[in-house]
């Protein structure tokens, strides 16, 4: 039986997504909690891959398992042997076997949270990026509308990065302010590695007025990463949400990070 979850995470105490040697994982987290409750081992796939420090309010991850459980008993289950930073929302049978969490995505939504004012906070130091210059975010908001579209990332991809090509297909890109909070909103088929922060870094320039408006397209067609932006920092990162196929009858509401 292939299952469906989607979950929850604070990213703070985590080297990221993925199962890694060095220290600790929310894959390998989440994969220890599920087995105990399957009783044997458990491997489970994710939407994507997020970085040490990053958050999620909907990573949407598949495992399979043949032992009967109720859909009840494998989320409060696994939420038992989780640690409190780690949730399970909710858990569904695939009812299409061919599932994948990262193949049959059609799209992955992120948002970045920066604060924007001149004292730092004692609170959302892991949950948001603070910038105390003043940010223009209407000038980092049209800057980022050359992006829309299907278009060649390589300005924005880590020299890590280990995906075949750089093209993807950046659905709508949003920058908007409430109060002292400025959050970038961005949608797209897929993403490459860094690829959020690598804009949230140049959109910065452009905020702080050190860029005009019109480098974001300059450094886009350049498809140099050494043109661009710093890479923002992993805290006010957020996985938002993963958009499938309405006939899987998946749920399709998410929360957005709100400061």
């Amino acid at each position: 039986m292939k299952y469906i979850a989607c979950i929850e995470y604070d990213g703070s105490a985590y080297y990221g997504w993925q199962r890694l040697a060095e220290g600790p994982s929310v894959q390998q987290t989440v994969e220890e909690a599920i087995s105990k409750v399957a009783n044997h081992s458990v491997e489970v796939i994710c939407a994507g891959r997020t970085d040490s420090g990053v958050h999620a309010y909907g990573q949407v991850i598949h495992f399979e398992s043949d032992e009967k459980r109720t859909l009840d008993a494998w989320q409060m289950g696994t939420n038992r042997y989780l640690p409190s930073d780690i949730s399970i929302l909710w858990v569904q049978v695939a009812s299409d076997v061919e599932f994948s969490a990262r193949f049959s995505a059609r799209y992955r939504r992120y948002r970045y949270v920066i604060h924007n004012r001149k004292a730092r906070s004692a609170i959302l130091a892991t949950k948001v990026t603070w910038i105390f210059e003043p940010l223009n975010e209407k000038d980092m908001h049209t800057a980022a509308q050359c992006l829309v579209g299907e278009q060649d990332f390589s300005s924005f991809r880590a020299s890590a990065c280990q995906a075949g090509h750089a093209r993807r297909n950046l659905h709508s890109i949003e920058v908007s302010r409430d109060k002292d909070f400025i959050y970038v909103d961005i949608v797209a088929n897929a993403f490459l590695h860094h690829m959020v922060r690598n804009i949230v870094g140049s959109l910065l320039q452009v905020g702080v007025g050190k860029w005009p408006i019109a480098k974001m397209a300059e450094i886009l067609l350049l498809r140099d990463r050494t043109k661009a932006g710093m890479t923002a920092a992993a805290q006010g990162l957020y996985f938002v949400h993963v958009g499938y196929p309405e006939s899987l009858g998946l749920p399709s509401d998410y929360q957005l990070p709100q400061y």
